[in-house]
């Protein structure tokens, strides 16, 4: 149900919300637009994709004061990855009713259902990737499928009080199930990975999960304008509360650790849920006993109360300064002791937020913001203590030249910005022997985030369209600490995981009529520097450029068909990976072709 995702940076970002790092990300959905009409669309694509997608609206009420709006889609799919299909079902209804010309409710149902197999992907033999065949699936086809429903409300009232204020109140309840078995690759350090001294037969552990989460949230904000004397006021006073709770149980079978020096002639391959990753055999695994590993109810609870003040100081002078005050509560009961176990904490924090833009000229400003902020982490360490809560502290400046205002034939902006991003209490995981029994977690991690960003986003009066985006990151940790999976240290100095140094993204595209028949043809190009890709290692997952390409006409009024193809030129890469054994691989080259009919 999502209409499309507003980025928002730069000047945007200084003088709107609440200073998150990097920008502001909106995610507007689809709501009643008081028409009549619609579209539907059907997709498919490589390794049998199917998609079907509706979006229909219309008018209600003698008065015409009621809208309807119904989307929905169906996804059935293959994949690259042998064996693996996945099926996803989502419908979105929402309702928009206007009281009078000042006041509207809007209610929004969420449904979602899903099934997708638990991949953790491929492995790095000795740190070399290639071996095993980005289409090996190396879980259990038959058992390995990950059911998520997911079923929300959201309630909204907007009320317009006079010329100048307006009232704004909102709730909202989620509910999320995610539950299903899953074989996944064991770690090295804490178990054996490769059962024989060539490196093909794998050793799998098994999971089962069933978690189940409920998030309800309440809302109110008060957003005006007014003058004392010649300065101009726009501010925002708001509050809210919400709760989550969160009902995590996970059963496990590992198997035994043996050294190196055993022969396995003397074990029981069986109960090592082995696969051959260069041959694997897909027949169902060993019927193994699974035990409790995780039984737990972590319930949060917080209340925030926020004000912001947009202040037009001159005609080139702008800024803004707010705050955020936030009381939270958190109780986690640990069922698999006898008795059950609790432990609790609660705290308040204030998080203050400052942002100013300068306009030199109507086509040139310069901006910078300051934010802190606190996110409570969920979990608890090995003796199920909750963390203490995620703090981050956030710099940023730059300047964006409004294209529009500088050139004739030319529509758009660039923005260059600069930024400094200071994390404390990150998770990492427990190498202390008493964690030993699990995968447990300890906040002892600090990081440093600082680069540079170009955004450039350009369309020519000739019908060419221009968007770019370049990003250089220098990521870093900056404290000693331990990780367990991977009996390593990380240092001062060491890079973060999956952050490459240098990112780029273009996509080129020119609008052009071919006998009266609209028609875009258009072309991108992706490339991402080497990056981590296993904490405390010289690992590394290799650079790659991928290429995408797509055209779409409109043969008729009311309809549009596209074409598209990822990965043009078929090249592997890697996407991303938590370790040598968890990679994640790209797709291969592969296309889609789309036909929507709007009525």
């Amino acid at each position: 149900g999502i209409d499309h995702v507003e980025v928002l940076k730069g000047p945007k970002a200084a003088l709107f919300g609440r200073g998150e790092p990097g920008g502001a990300v909106n995610l507007v959905t689809k709501r009643p637009q008081f028409l009549s009409g619609g579209e539907v669309k059907a997709t498919y694509g490589s390794w049998e994709q199917v998609r079907l997608e509706a979006d229909v609206q219309t008018v209600l009420g003698s008065k015409e004061d009621v809208g309807l709006r119904l989307v929905g889609f169906y996804e059935d799919a293959e994949s690259f990855r042998d064996t693996v299909e996945t099926e996803k079902v989502g419908f979105y209804p929402s309702l928009s009713w206007e009281f009078s010309e000042d006041t509207r409710m809007t209610y929004e149902l969420e449904y979602t259902e899903q099934k997708i197999p638990f991949d953790r992907g491929v492995i790095a033999i000795d740190g070399k990737l290639g071996i095993q065949p980005i289409e090996t699936f190396v879980g259990d086809p038959s058992g390995d499928r990950i059911n998520t429903d997911v079923v929300g409300h959201q309630l909204e009232i907007s009320h317009k009080l006079n010329d100048d204020w307006n009232l704004l109140l909102g709730a909202g309840l989620r509910d999320t199930t995610f539950e299903g078995n899953a074989l996944e690759t064991n770690f090295e350090g804490r178990q054996t990975v490769f059962i024989d001294p060539d490196q093909t037969l794998l050793s799998r552990f098994k999971r089962y999960r069933d978690f189940e989460t409920d998030y309800l949230v309440l809302r109110g904000e008060l957003a005006g304008e007014f003058e004392t004397g010649s300065i101009s006021h726009r501010i925002i006073i708001g509050g809210d509360y919400d709760k989550f709770e969160n009902d995590q149980v996970i059963l496990r079978y590992r198997p035994a650790y043996f050294s190196s020096d055993t022969d396995i002639s003397d074990l029981d391959l069986s109960q090592y849920l082995v696969i051959d990753i260069l041959n694997p055999d897909y027949s169902p695994v060993a019927d193994v006993e699974l035990s409790d590993n995780l039984d737990r109810l972590e319930t949060q609870e917080a209340w925030g109360f926020y004000i912001q003040d947009q202040i037009d100081i001159t005609d080139k002078l702008q800024v803004r300064f707010g705050g955020r005050v936030d009381k939270f509560e958190q109780q986690i009961d640990n069922r698999l002791n006898d008795p059950v176990t609790t432990t609790s904490q609660d705290d308040t924090r204030f998080s203050p937020q400052l942002g100013a833009v300068y306009l030199l000229d109507d086509s040139l400003s310069f901006y910078a913001t300051y934010g802190e902020g606190f996110r409570q982490l969920t979990g608890s360490d090995y003796a199920g203590n909750p963390f203490e809560p995620n703090q981050s502290e956030s710099v940023e400046v730059g300047v964006k030249a409004d294209l529009t205002s500088m050139f004739d034939n030319l529509r758009g902006d660039v923005t260059l910005s600069a930024f400094n991003i200071e994390q404390s209490n990150i998770l990492v995981f427990d190498s202390s022997e008493e964690a030993s029994d699990g995968f447990f977690l300890t906040p002892a991690g600090k990081a440093r985030s600082r680069g540079v960003e170009l955004d450039i986003n350009a369309e020519f009066k000739n019908g060419v369209s221009l968007w770019m985006s370049y990003a250089y990151i220098d990521a870093e940790s900056t404290n000693h600490a331990e990780d367990a999976n991977f009996v390593a240290a990380i240092e001062a100095g060491d890079p973060l995981i999956n952050v490459p140094e240098n990112q780029l993204s273009i996509q080129l595209s020119k609008s052009l009529s071919i006998s009266d028949m609209p028609v875009r043809l258009g072309s991108g190009l992706l490339y991402v520097d080497e990056r981590l890709g296993q904490t405390g290692t010289d690992f590394y997952l290799p650079s790659y450029t991928t290429v995408r390409a797509f055209a779409q006409i409109e043969p008729a009024e009311n309809l549009l068909v596209r074409a598209e193809v990822d990965n043009v030129f078929d090249k592997e890469h890697y996407t991303n990976s938590f370790a040598e054994v968890w990679v994640e691989p790209g797709a291969p080259r592969r296309f889609r072709i789309s036909a929507a009919y709007r009525f």
